[in-house]
């Protein structure tokens, strides 16, 4: 069985009742991100400034979101040193989510209420598409009786992670400055502003195809929220979009067991295992036997 350690319920905690809130906090910072990327990357559009888009999107994406917030600090799917972990890190929080303790919660807690027999479609992904995108872009969940949390040691009481998680927001100053003194402020426009749109609307979007269409070659028993390969999006997201092999086996490091599939993630972190840099990755077969996952047949829900 499949056990988050982080998570801490008691007889009263309940996935499926609560209330969708609006988030100040969401409303101002991706408001205000989206309303200068629209604005500001009409008026300042480049050649240039499209690369700069590009190139720190894929590189931020790749070593920040996938290898750094996901693979490692919350699955700890593999090895590395301290500070090569930091950087990840730092370049997971730059992505515009979350800090990592934020991320960490948000995470755990959206899994911990997919896999139990009821969750709440805030969770799922289960409102019309037009609805869930307010709802995870400027919404929270309140549950009426939510767990608890019991964060790991060496990240609640690291000074670096709480020092990201409180000023998360302000990660983008260094990148934006940097930008600034090489290329103007329509590199900071694209670099930041559309970058941190897009990366936020493509973690909605994936999250909700995810957990709605694709591919299917494993099925988790009295999961109320079952996982989506969509193999169309496998090189946008660095093989994230492949949940459905992610929720069979979350602590794997390689998301693309199926013949065919690709994942970008797992051929970095190949590469940098053979500079030394990453060790003990984690695959499928590392992993204890779940009792509740189950083969099936290649299905596909539209």
């Amino acid at each position: 069985m499949y056990i988050n350690e982080r998570v801490i319920t008691n007889e009263q905690s309940n996935a499926s009742v609560g209330d969708v809130v609006l988030s100040p906090i969401k409303v101002l910072w991706v408001g205000s991100i989206l309303f200068t990327a629209v604005l500001g990357g009409w008026y300042t559009f480049s050649f240039s400034a499209l690369l700069v888009f590009i190139a720190t999107t894929s590189i931020i994406l790749c070593l920040g979101h996938s290898l750094g917030m996901h693979r490692r600090l919350i699955h700890k799917s593999y090895q590395c040193p301290l500070w090569l972990e930091y950087f990840f890190v730092h370049l997971g929080v730059v992505v515009g989510l979350a800090g990592p303790i934020g991320m960490i919660k948000t995470h755990d807690m959206r899994d911990w209420a997919q896999r139990q027999p009821e969750c709440h479609d805030y969770f799922g992904h289960k409102q019309p598409m037009w609805k869930d995108f307010f709802w995870q872009l400027f919404y929270d969940i309140r549950l009426t009786n939510s767990p608890t949390f019991n964060i790991e040691t060496k990240v609640i009481e690291s000074r670096v992670y709480r020092w990201m998680d409180k000023t998360w927001m302000l990660q983008q100053i260094p990148l934006a400055f940097l930008l600034l003194l090489l290329g103007g402020i329509s590199w900071v426009i694209w670099g930041i502003c559309v970058r941190v749109s897009i990366s936020i609307i493509g973690h909605w979007l994936i999250g909700y195809l995810a957990h709605n269409i694709g591919q299917r070659h494993w099925h988790v028993n009295q999961a109320h929220i079952q996982g989506y390969n969509v193999p169309f999006a496998a090189l946008l997201t660095m093989g994230e979009s492949y949940h459905n092999n992610h929720h069979a086996f979350p602590g794997s490091a390689n998301f693309a067991l199926e013949k065919g599939q690709l994942d970008v993630g797992w051929l970095v972190l190949k590469k940098l295992e053979k500079l030394g840099l990453v060790w003990d990755l984690i695959q499928p077969e590392n992993l204890p036997v779940r009792s509740e996952l189950k083969r099936i047949d290649s299905q596909y829900e539209n």
